[in-house]
């Protein structure tokens, strides 16, 4: 009965918006009732001096602050464990995460190990944490992760070499304060990479099978921000205004993908992601094409109005005219960027795509791609973007 009402529904954090929202922490961990918290970050935001700035505030307002700085690129499963060790035995009540998508997917491990008792890797997949942790408060350093506002957590099992995702409405986070301001920091290829990132997100939420019209409108806003704006930021990094643009962006996109999912670029990029440790947004960025060419047949429609937004000629063309229109459009896109392609370039080995593409076929975000791929399906589009 409930699959016959298309019922759907959209989860989302309180979110404080702007430049100063930075400046709100101290008495929104006060709003917790925070008396020691617990901030996840890493030596990049330290070193930008981020995290003085945010114990300063937190200072101001009466709350003591512990750090756990140690968090890797591609957060670890052995770190979100010691992380969580750290939070015990300091007495820490609520969490906050400083930085970019690492740092706040390792954050949301810590809030979940803390709330349950258990391996981190045990939640992996879709509604698997019954218990929700401790309030968590996200600001992001970033625009492209959106971890600040979705259901996802996405870890590396070290021992498998994989990325997994954990997808629970109770990693919502409570708070996301998105301020313009922190962005600054980030250099061209770190802004270039988030940027990609978000897009990607935008792309395959208005595509996933789990669409809906409350996902679609954040969608394709997040599209036509990414597709004006992205090109503007990496030539003016400092400016706090375009940043903004970029941050809201991200917002759409992060509100799109946490409620209708994603699809097969991701599920790849997680594969090879935990196998090389490559940056997330870059291993979307060097697959969308491939996924788009493989499942443009069951979405034309949507993928043409995402065309449309990249300034496609669509009428009196065919199907496949209109395709290679999209794509023709994002490779120059891409190429205005800066972006060089190939997976070999990254350390790939042919030989590696057959394990790739077993992973990833496995992986949760696969269940709302348009198509159903296979292993060969995947395979050869990993060998496309080689």
């Amino acid at each position: 009965m409930l699959a016959e009402l298309n019922i759907r529904k959209f989860l989302a954090p309180e979110i404080i918006f702007g430049d100063g929202a930075m400046d709100l922490l101290g008495r929104s961990a006060v709003n917790f009732g925070a008396r020691r918290v617990f901030i996840v970050t890493d030596k990049g935001v330290v070193k930008a001096g981020l995290l003085t700035r945010a114990r300063d505030i937190l200072h101001t307002s009466g709350i003591e602050s512990v750090v756990y700085d140690r968090v890797s690129p591609n957060p670890r499963d052995h770190e979100v464990m010691e992380a969580a060790d750290v939070y015990r035995q300091t007495g820490c009540d609520i969490i906050i995460a400083l930085g970019g998508g690492s740092p706040m997917d390792c954050a949301k491990g810590v809030s979940i190990v803390s709330g349950n008792n258990r391996h981190i890797l045990e939640f992996q997949g879709v509604d698997n944490v019954q218990i929700a942790g401790p309030p968590l408060i996200c600001l992001p350093t970033t625009s492209g992760s959106s971890a600040d506002v979705s259901q996802f957590a996405i870890i590396t099992n070290s021992a498998d070499q994989v990325k997994v995702a954990i997808i629970s409405k109770t990693v919502v986070p409570d708070l996301a304060l998105l301020d313009p301001r922190l962005t600054l920091t980030m250099d061209r290829e770190l802004t270039l990479c988030t940027g990609m990132d978000a897009l990607v997100h935008a792309i395959e939420a208005y595509v996933s099978s789990a669409s809906s019209r409350l996902t679609d409108v954040h969608a394709l806003e997040a599209i036509r921000l990414i597709h004006r704006f992205l090109p503007q930021v990496v030539g003016r990094l400092t400016d706090v205004i375009l940043r903004e643009h970029l941050m809201l962006a991200s917002l759409q996109a992060g509100l799109a993908f946490s409620n209708a999912s994603l699809g097969a670029v991701h599920a790849m990029a997680h594969s090879l992601g935990g196998l090389l440790d490559l940056p997330h947004g870059e291993c979307n960025t060097l697959l969308l094409d491939g996924v788009i060419r493989a499942n443009y047949s069951a979405a034309p429609e949507r993928y043409d109005r995402i065309g449309a937004i990249f300034g496609v000629p669509l009428e009196g063309r065919s199907p496949p005219e209109r395709c290679q229109g999209l794509l023709n459009a994002i490779g120059a896109f891409k190429q205005g960027l800066g972006f060089a392609s190939g997976l070999g370039k990254r350390g790939v080995l042919r030989g590696d795509l057959a394990l790739l593409a077993r992973k990833a076929l496995v992986d949760p975000c696969m269940v709302t791609n348009p198509r159903r791929l296979d292993a060969a399906d995947i395979e050869a589009i990993y060998a496309e973007a080689f």
